[in-house]
């Protein structure tokens, strides 16, 4: 069978099944991630090096595969049949190439269809500001990114900015100007793309993700600036995102960006997928609304007191993870297992139960 013709046959199963991710690699089966889940498809031969090569090579544009040849990775976008998406990563294992797939659902979802919080809402209908979603890779956080940017799109007349390597949602323009650029193909960095931003007449702009120090600042820049700015990085709750931030910067930056950050986070929102005792997956999270007392601990560098103040500010819409994780055992959505692996605090939790 033909590499693509092979290729477009696995992508249909991710589909048909209602999996997330496909992952090929030399001298093993594929393997389809569904509900969390890693499951290898018994029925495939193992692959050899010239095929998985191969599948690669088909879908990479010519002009971007000597990028790989030299750096050994690529990301990029594959549109796939009329309306489905997905992201892959090509990569070196031990000389072969793999590939990852990540599916991307051709709708945008709302807050409810995502079990997501009704008060994220508040965060799309503000002028300016910095919001981050953060969490492990494969927890969710680009589309929920992306069920906030839509909101705004439904809601209000706004130039609209994201910044992402590669794109995944496609958005259609509704009540906002809708502009999407892609890292590599329609600019270098996404510094590159956030600076140039501010000469675009852009309202909201939406960082796919914060790698290094050019694009934080230029981020927090932006959000001080009168943008709205959202964003994600890969850590666990809110101060260690906070502290990941301001050790980005040089040593004699770190007291400004404090003051800056104070100024300009409006919220942060961590979260996680949990396999859920009907089947599938339901959303843990916690969110910290910056209120004077958090940029308070902002600016004094006492971020190791932000989780006590989640904890304690539930009536000013705070959510701390540990008590959601317990709400989701009480209804009986998650194991206590299930429940006490994604927990920030274990004798926290234990008491919410």
């Amino acid at each position: 069978m033909a590499a693509d013709k092979r290729l477009e046959e696995l992508l249909d199963i991710v589909i048909t099944e209602g999996g997330s991710d496909l992952h090929l690699f030399v001298g093993g089966r594929p393997v389809v991630r569904i509900a969390g889940a890693l499951i290898p498809l018994s029925k495939y031969p193992v692959f050899a090096a010239d095929e998985t090569e191969a599948m690669l090579k088909s879908i990479v544009p010519p002009d971007r595969w000597d990028s790989f040849m030299e750096n050994q990775t690529i990301d990029l976008s594959y549109a796939y049949r009329e309306d489905m998406r997905f992201r892959v990563n090509g990569y070196r294992v031990q000389g072969g190439v793999a590939i990852a797939f990540r599916l991307i659902p051709h709708a945008v979802r709302t807050f409810s269809d995502l079990n997501l919080p009704s008060v994220l809402e508040v965060f799309t209908q503000r002028e300016q500001g910095f919001f981050i979603v953060v969490g492990p890779v494969g927890h969710g956080k680009s589309t929920t990114l992306a069920a906030m940017i839509n909101r705004i799109n439904d809601s209000r007349a706004e130039h609209i900015l994201t910044i992402e390597d590669p794109v995944e949602y496609v958005f259609t323009p509704k009540k906002s100007l809708i502009h999407q650029r892609e890292v590599y193909v329609d600019a270098p960095s996404f510094s590159t793309a956030l600076q140039s931003a501010f000469r675009e007449d852009v309202d909201v702009i939406m960082v796919g993700e914060m790698r290094d120090y050019e694009t934080i600042s230029a981020a927090v820049t932006a959000a001080e600036t009168g943008h709205l700015v959202f964003s994600t990085l890969h850590t666990n709750n809110a101060a260690q995102t906070i502290d990941r931030i301001i050790d980005m910067f040089p040593a004699e930056q770190q007291d400004q960006v404090r003051v800056q950050l104070a100024g300009s986070l409006a919220g942060i929102f961590s979260q996680r997928l949990i396999p859920r005792v009907s089947g599938g997956l339901i959303p843990a999270y916690e969110l910290l609304i910056n209120n004077n007392a958090v940029a308070n601990l902002i600016r004094e560098a006492q971020t190791h007191e932000i989780s006590a103040v989640i904890q304690t500010s539930s009536q000013d819409g705070m959510i701390d993870m540990d008590r959601m994780l317990a709400d989701l055992v009480h209804r009986g959505e998650v194991t206590v297992e299930h429940a006490y692996e994604h927990s920030m605090d274990p004798k926290t939790f234990e008491r919410y139960l």
